[in-house]
């Protein structure tokens, strides 16, 4: 072998050696990114995971919910704006969880089953979550903690009926609308029917008032927060008698959602901690007080 072959040998030997040595160095170095990324998953520590909730939402970034929207004072429509307490109270979680709401008009008795399916993320539709309805519901849903207390209420038309103040008044030949799927309803049947009163079922409750305004029913039995607003709208009507059914509201999600829930459930302790609870409640309930379980915590 002459010199010249002996030195491109060892040339092309040095050559091999150094590329073997990079390749190694690259393999270290892709473990320990590897590594890092690793320790950057939700749960990690890192800083580049988002909120464990975000893979449960339906869209990135943003808070689906259902609604009946047109519920005062919890929730409704004006000049093409969401407004009302749960409206609020929800924009007020959303906000402290980073995301946007984007709110979705449903129907009230198949508002469970469609959270559940997701079509949406959360309901926020003055829910009762407690009692029977409560219990029936939570075999489709999962609820939130607890955020207004409520109850039943009896709605009559003075000009059509100036004697009926009571719901032991109302029998035979006699009737009431209620809402479908609501804790009314159940009520109604439960307590009035049996006593031969008719109950006419509507998709939402301003249609009851309405035909309550026209004089085509005796009675309407809803929440008595809900009804003390919409009677506004339907004159002569007004609510005549509170029904103590000892409820309590709370947001609905579906049953797969945890980490969502129990994000919704701290912002809302914070907001009740903070005050912001009591501000919200204040400007939809003037005059009423906030219930003590509802108060900043000492």
């Amino acid at each position: 072998m002459d010199p010249g072959t002996r030195l491109l040998r060892a040339r092309r030997g040095t050559l091999k050696s150094r590329l073997i040595g990079i390749v190694a160095a690259l393999a270290v170095f892709g473990l320990i990114v590897a590594a890092c990324a690793k320790e950057e998953t939700p749960g990690g520590g890192g800083t580049s995971a988002g909120p464990a909730f975000e893979s449960e939402l339906i869209t990135s970034g943003v808070l689906t919910v259902g609604s009946c929207l047109d519920y005062k004072p919890f929730e409704w429509v004006a000049q093409g704006d969401q407004k009302g307490f749960d409206v609020d109270l929800t924009e007020e979680i959303a906000r402290r969880l980073g995301l946007k709401v984007d709110w979705i008009t449903a129907n009230f008795n198949t508002i469970f089953t469609a959270v559940a399916g997701h079509k949406f993320d959360m309901v926020a539709a003055a829910v009762t979550a407690t009692g029977k309805t409560g219990q029936e519901r939570a075999q489709t849903v999962n609820f939130s903690s607890f955020y207004y207390n409520s109850r039943q209420s009896m709605a009559v038309n003075p000009d059509a009926r100036p004697d009926l103040t009571s719901t032991d008044q109302l029998g035979k030949g006699d009737s009431v609308g209620v809402q479908k799927g609501t804790t009314g309803k159940v009520w109604a049947e439960e307590n009035l029917q049996p006593k031969g009163v008719q109950i006419r079922t509507y998709t939402a409750a301003p249609d009851a008032f309405r035909d309550l305004q026209a004089g085509r029913v005796d009675a309407v039995i809803n929440d008595e927060p809900a009804s003390a607003v919409i009677v506004t709208d339907f004159p002569p009507t007004k609510v005549v008698q509170a029904i103590d059914t000892n409820e309590k509201y709370a947001l609905a999600f579906a049953k797969d959602t945890p980490n969502l829930l129990a994000a919704v459930n701290q912002a809302l302790l914070d907001i009740m901690n903070d005050g912001t609870y009591e501000k919200i409640y204040a400007k939809y309930f003037p005059g009423a007080s906030v219930p003590e379980e509802f108060q900043p915590s000492t």
